[in-house]
């Protein structure tokens, strides 16, 4: 093993572990050399399948040798898990969204930081080229100064293809907290943070009746709102708008966009890390941007690298737990809008990331 790399290990080894464990052969910064599940077995099968060892989830928290856990687990778990390993003494990288109580996510950062250890959080979608792409677009002055920007994720829910899709419509789910994060924090690393919020919320079809294989049939009962619209007035002066939804049949809206005094620049989805990136300028159509950054394949692991690296230099990380906690906030102030019939003025801030560098060579951050 290199003796520059951080030893890292996966807790929760479920469908999106994969990703992780196929990327973490790719970052030279880190290494998975375990990982753990409540289901044993499943610890098992991946750890035959990458190459590293199982363990139960208390041997992986008490292993000196390991040094940052990414905490894959369900979303009603991120908070305890990560509880765990920072006591510990553990950097942790959880799974969206951080916690799914503010105050959970306020204790998990208070804890990092008398420990003296880190707290990173997916998204990381940020980092890929088509974002990073965008953010020097911006930073370059290719739409001036930055006035506004829209936000749309539209879909009918995940009832018809996902085999146990429950949990979308209790607490910690619904279409905000689910798929807000990408969203939010592509704008926050484009944008930087929010200031002030305004939501209005609705439940549209307080039941769901499950079509997908194996619990076909089965109903749900909705407890979380389903159809969020959201104002955002970023620090910045910008203001955006953002509508989140199991709700809609089909529509023909775009990801995100981002209007500037001197044109509008149209983002990739950032739930991906590629493009396309288009811009429009006056007396131009809208031209599509060669990507300036690499890591336009689907790089999720991208954010323990950082941390690795950072661990290794003191800088600050990118996926930071303060701009996982300035999205949570966001995400909960939308609801707490609608609720409360006013507007939430945020008392979370985050500082917006530091574009990654030029020119990097594929399994590299830092030079």
């Amino acid at each position: 093993m290199n003796s520059k790399t951080t030893n890292a290990a996966i807790i929760g080894c479920g469908n999106i572990s994969d990703i992780y464990f196929q990327n973490g052969k790719v970052f030279e910064a880190f290494d998975i050399v375990a990982c753990a599940d409540l289901i044993p077995e499943r610890a098992t099968a991946k750890a035959e399948e990458y190459g590293c060892k199982a363990m139960s989830v208390e041997e992986v928290l008490t292993d000196p040798s390991i040094d940052i856990i990414i905490n894959l687990t369900i979303p009603i778990a991120h908070a305890e898990v990560a509880f765990r390993a920072v006591e510990a003494g553990k950097s942790v990288h959880n799974e969206k969204p951080l916690t799914i109580t503010r105050e959970d996510g306020r204790k998990l950062l208070a804890m990092a930081k008398a420990k003296g250890v880190r707290v990173g959080c997916a998204p990381d979608t940020f980092m890929g080229g088509g974002i990073q792409t965008c953010i020097k677009l911006i930073d370059d002055g290719w739409i001036g100064e930055p006035i506004g920007a829209t936000a749309f994720m539209t879909c009918h829910g995940h009832e018809s293809w996902h085999p146990d899709p429950e949990f979308y419509y209790k607490v910690g789910g619904g279409p905000m907290f689910d798929m807000g994060p990408y969203y939010l924090t592509a704008l926050v690393a484009m944008m930087g943070p929010v200031k002030r919020v305004t939501g209005s919320t609705r439940i549209t079809f307080p039941e769901r009746t499950i079509t997908s294989q194996p619990k076909y049939g089965t109903k749900v009962k909705v407890d979380v709102p389903t159809h969020v619209a959201g104002i955002m007035d970023f620090a910045n002066g910008a203001i955006g708008t953002i509508i989140t939804s199991f709700d809609v049949w089909t529509a023909e809206l775009p990801r995100i966009e981002i209007y500037g005094t001197e044109g509008t620049l149209s983002v990739p989805d950032p739930n991906g890390f590629g493009g396309p990136v288009r811009v429009m300028r006056p007396g131009s159509a809208l031209m599509e941007v060669p990507l300036t950054h690499g890591y336009s394949e689907n790089s999720r692991g991208i954010g323990v690298a950082d941390m690795a690296y950072a661990l290794k230099s003191g800088r600050p990380h990118r996926a930071s737990g303060e701009l996982a906690f300035h999205v949570l906030d966001i995400m909960h102030a939308f609801h707490d809008s609608s609720n409360q019939g006013k507007h939430i003025q945020l008392e979370s801030s985050c500082t917006r990331p530091t574009p990654l560098p030029l020119g990097l060579r594929k399994g590299l951050l830092d030079e």
